[in-house]
C-alpha cells in the first residue's frame, strides 16, 4: 500500500469477536462492581440494537454503492450519504455501541474495559490509516468531507 499505509493483520470484525470474547471472560472471572442490577441490566440490549442496525445499514451503504468493504479495499465511491453524513464511520461506532450493549448487559465495571480499548484499537490500526489511504484516492473531496463529518460522533 502507498503513503506508508499497511494492511492490517486483523480486520475490524475480528477485533470485535476478540473484544466480546475478552468481555465475556472479565464479566465471568474478575467481575469490578456492578454496573447495572437485573432488570435494569436489560438496558444494554437497547444499546446492543441500535448498534447492530448502525453495523449493518452502513455496511450496505458500501455495497449499494459497489465499493470496497473491508479497510484499505478498492474505494471505487465516497460514500458521504445515509448515517455518513453524521460520522465518517458509523460501521465502527456500531460495532463500539454493540460491544458497549453487550457491556451493560453483562453487568460488571471490568467488561468496559475491552469497550475502549476495541476503540482505542479501530482508531489507532484503522481510521488514521484509513483517512491517509482514502484522501490518496479521493483527493479534496475527502478533505472536504472530513470538515463537514466528524471521525466518531
Amino acid at each position: 500500500m502507498s503513503d506508508g499505509v499497511q494492511k492490517p493483520r486483523l480486520y475490524p470484525l475480528v477485533w470485535l469477536l476478540i473484544a466480546l470474547l475478552v468481555i465475556y471472560l472479565l464479566d465471568r472471572w474478575l467481575p469490578v462492581a456492578g454496573l447495572l442490577p437485573p432488570p435494569l441490566h436489560r438496558i444494554g440490549a437497547l444499546i446492543m440494537l441500535p448498534g447492530i442496525l448502525i453495523l449493518l445499514h452502513s455496511g450496505a451503504s458500501f455495497i449499494k454503492a459497489k465499493t470496497g468493504l473491508l479497510p484499505f479495499s478498492d474505494a471505487t465511491t465516497l460514500v458521504t450519504g445515509g448515517l455518513y453524513r453524521y460520522t465518517r464511520n458509523p460501521m465502527y461506532l456500531g460495532m463500539v455501541f454493540f460491544l458497549l450493549g453487550v457491556a451493560l448487559f453483562l453487568g460488571s465495571l471490568s467488561a468496559l474495559i475491552p469497550v475502549a480499548a476495541f476503540a482505542w484499537i479501530i482508531d489507532r490500526q484503522f481510521i488514521r490509516d484509513e483517512e491517509i489511504f482514502l484522501t490518496g484516492i479521493f483527493g479534496d473531496e475527502y478533505k472536504e468531507y472530513k470538515k463537514r463529518v466528524r471521525r466518531w460522533i
